[in-house]
């Protein structure tokens, strides 16, 4: 019998746990009722429709969030998790006017908007409505890491630092297994990285171990944010926040105020830095000149907007953090003069479960972002080798189905993480199942993947999380 670090509070928990989600529920609906207000007088949008809308979509994707905040159970987040990705990719990008709208007619924007909207709505409907009842079977309810398990959990988050840092700064990774190996090494740097924030939460991670996380912490999100993408650090961030209050049920307020004001300065001098490393073709730094870099970016956050030479014009197809332009092409091109894929991208799923080994020809992993850009003419198929384009799965939906494709997406998600959350309802944090959620709520970052790529980077890491245990627990006897 394997000896628990952590497990799922039984149902007669105690009663001060129900004074807690009353506070976090709260302070999410002061923070969400500040932040419309904000954009509401803010908007840079050209018609008021187009900000009635984005303020809908805002709201519609903290809607899950709050209501998991108010039920106090907290359990896994990964529906709520998925959902409040809607707000950096397609809310924001809409009422703060980015530069590639002013492309599209106002008919485009309404349309993709309400398709947006269309799939919140049916997403948590679907959600709501679906029941399940949790397993009870060892398979479901034991534990399969022990406490000498745990005491690797550094050289898991090690593992990941190292492979951003190959990845980023070197050519050494082979391309034909870098999706692979990626999978790998994120599978189990989230793992390391909730788990150890969410003991530290419950009070269980030894002092020692506490700054060894931390850094580790400021490691991989430094090197994540030197390829000029916030959204990468911000995840690991955001994944380190949900393990703490999962755990200890309270927010950390001190962290939170520290951290806060450095990503605000870093997005604000986000896009002149863009323009020079991007558009304007200046060489990436090296390692040794990441203090630099840094601290030109920061010198750049710190100016006032006006002071910046940022050319809001260049194009900017390669910002993976704004996925609302990228719908609005799709609309606009879809049905007419290009018609609905009805279905070819989703072929390329269940190809993305069988090993390279046994399968030499393979498509590669974005072989469905690929296709999608070759069709609308942003890319020849030579230039994906080296170029991604992110589309997401709500656009690809689109392009596949049209609106009727954006409910079936919602409804797709929101059944399959209902079903499996009440199948998991007893499911220990270190059981296989709670390992999955562990993944699968990381996974619901990954906003900007097509769906085979989303499900075969999941299968890939799952694969890496679940299979360690099993090795050590019946091949080392731990």
């Amino acid at each position: 019998m394997t000896e628990s670090i952590s497990s799922n509070p039984p149902p007669e928990a105690p009663a001060p746990r129900r004074t807690k989600p009353s506070q976090l529920a709260s302070i999410g609906s002061l923070a969400l009722a500040l932040a419309l207000a904000y954009f509401a007088l803010s908007a840079k949008t050209t018609n008021i429709v187009h900000t009635y809308l984005g303020l809908l979509i805002f709201s519609a994707a903290a809607l899950p969030g709050l209501l998991w905040a108010k039920r106090g159970n907290y359990s896994f987040p990964v529906f709520e998790v998925f959902m409040l990705t809607g707000i950096n990719t397609y809310a924001i990008p809409l009422l703060t006017g980015h530069s590639q709208l002013v492309h599209y007619s106002d008919d485009t924007i309404v349309t993709a908007a309400f398709a947006i909207f269309l799939f919140q709505v049916v997403a948590i409907f679907v959600y709501l409505t679906t029941t399940g009842s949790p397993k009870r079977s060892p398979a479901w309810t034991q534990e399969v890491v022990t406490h000498q398990i745990t005491d690797y959990l550094a050289y898991g988050m090690a593992t990941t630092t190292i492979y951003t840092i190959l990845s980023e700064f070197t050519d050494w990774i082979p391309q034909d297994i870098n999706s692979v190996l990626r999978a790998a090494c994120f599978g189990l740097g989230i793992i390391s990285t909730f788990i150890q924030a969410r003991m530290w939460g419950e009070g269980t991670l030894p002092h020692s171990r506490k700054g060894i996380f931390i850094f580790q912490l400021f490691l991989q999100v430094f090197f994540s944010w030197a390829a000029l993408f916030l959204i990468g650090g911000l995840s690991i961030l955001v994944l380190a926040l949900l393990g703490y209050v999962s755990g200890g049920k309270k927010i950390p307020v001190f962290a939170i105020a520290i951290i806060l004001p450095i990503v605000g300065i870093l997005h604000n001098g986000k896009s002149v830095m863009r323009d020079k490393y991007w558009e304007g073709g200046a060489p990436r730094p090296t390692i040794t000149e990441l203090p630099a870099f840094f601290n030109e970016w920061i010198g750049h956050g710190l100016q006032p907007p006006e002071n910046q030479s940022t050319n809001r014009e260049a194009p900017r197809v390669l910002d993976r953090t704004s996925l609302f332009h990228i719908l609005c092409l799709v609309v606009s091109l879809t049905p007419d003069p290009l018609p609905y894929l009805e279905g070819e991208t989703y072929g390329f799923v269940p190809g993305q479960f069988i090993p390279s080994f046994f399968w030499k020809e393979k498509p590669p992993a974005h072989i469905a972002t690929n296709t999608l850009s070759v069709y609308y003419g942003l890319q020849v198929m030579e230039a994906t080798v080296k170029t991604t384009i992110a589309f997401g799965l709500l656009t690809e939906a689109y392009a596949n189905f049209g609106l009727f494709g954006m409910g079936l997406i919602g409804a797709f998600f929101a059944f399959c993480f209902k079903k499996l959350g009440c199948w998991a309802a007893h499911s220990p944090m270190l059981s296989y199942p709670g390992l999955v959620l562990i993944v699968l709520m990381a996974w619901s970052f990954q906003a900007e993947l097509t769906l085979a790529a989303w499900s075969g980077s999941l299968y890939q890491a799952c694969v890496v999380v679940l299979g360690i245990p099993f090795l050590i627990r019946n091949f080392l006897g731990e």
